[in-house]
């Protein structure tokens, strides 16, 4: 597992989208053959998504040829809901690019068959001959997508039920009012992100500090599911100070000598 520690979130930010358009750009991707990109929604990828719209309106790179799939929705939203998975890509990245809508897969949350939907997605992500480069966000519990301490380590596309604390994090979408917060969602599951051929997660402010600490330097545990990067063989963990600041000092030495050395 590459671990990578910048200085603050803006540098999180700019090294990630800088990244994703160099893997798209290295790939050459054609209609034919795309580029495949698992992407995230949540606070920490804002950054990233501002970079990437700036990098496309510059035409310093397309998303023309680039097949997204997204990592979960709640349950009962509306794709036209102002909390949906769909509006959040919309407004921070789709209506900003040269993305094709048949281009896009992001989970139906109105659907009547759970199960059939996330059999659906499975099937698509195979269709499409896996994932290229899944990138996630960090709970600040370590969930990656909706996968929630406990989840399975070997999990698929499903049905998951929220943590309260998670609820009270995504409440800030609901009005503040943790009662209209959906406590159930469909999301990619920790099998499916490791399937990716590449897994690039993102980890931001201390308050993913414990996170951090369990991810690195902790067991490959259902406790932390972040841990499960540490069995990816193209693994990346990128994080920012604040995020690092409980790992141990010479744990930080070392990675951070391994960067300055790396090519």
């Amino acid at each position: 597992m590459r671990v990578i520690i910048k200085s603050n979130y803006d540098e999180v930010a700019d090294w990630a989208a800088t990244y994703i358009a160099y893997k798209i750009k290295r790939a050459r991707p054609t209609a034919s053959k795309p580029f495949v990109l698992g992407l995230p929604m949540g606070d920490t990828p804002k950054g990233m998504y501002k970079r990437l719209v700036e990098m496309n309106r510059a035409r310093q790179l397309s998303f023309a040829n680039v097949v997204i799939f997204c990592m979960n929705e709640f349950i009962g939203l509306d794709k036209k809901a102002p909390q949906s998975c769909h509006s959040y890509m919309k407004e921070y990245l789709l209506d900003h690019v040269d993305s094709k809508a048949s281009n896009v897969y992001i989970l139906d949350g109105k659907t009547n068959n759970y199960e059939k939907e996330c059999e659906n997605f499975e099937h698509a992500i195979l269709e499409k001959g896996g994932i290229d480069l899944f990138v996630g966000g960090v709970g600040s519990d370590g969930h990656i997508a909706f996968n929630e301490p406990f989840s399975s380590l070997s999990s698929r596309t499903r049905v998951k039920t929220l943590t309260t604390e998670t609820m009270k994090v995504k409440a800030k979408l609901f009005d503040n009012d943790i009662q209209k917060v959906p406590h159930m969602v469909l999301t990619v599951g920790i099998g499916t992100i490791m399937n990716a051929k590449e897994v690039l997660l993102l980890a931001t402010g201390e308050e993913k500090a414990n996170a951090t600490k369990a991810a690195i330097e902790g067991s490959i545990n259902h406790r932390w599911a972040v841990s499960a990067l540490q069995t990816h063989r193209h693994g990346i963990y990128l994080c920012d100070e604040g995020a690092a600041s409980k790992l141990e000092q010479e744990t930080v030495t070392y990675l951070k000598d391994i960067e300055r050395n790396a090519y």
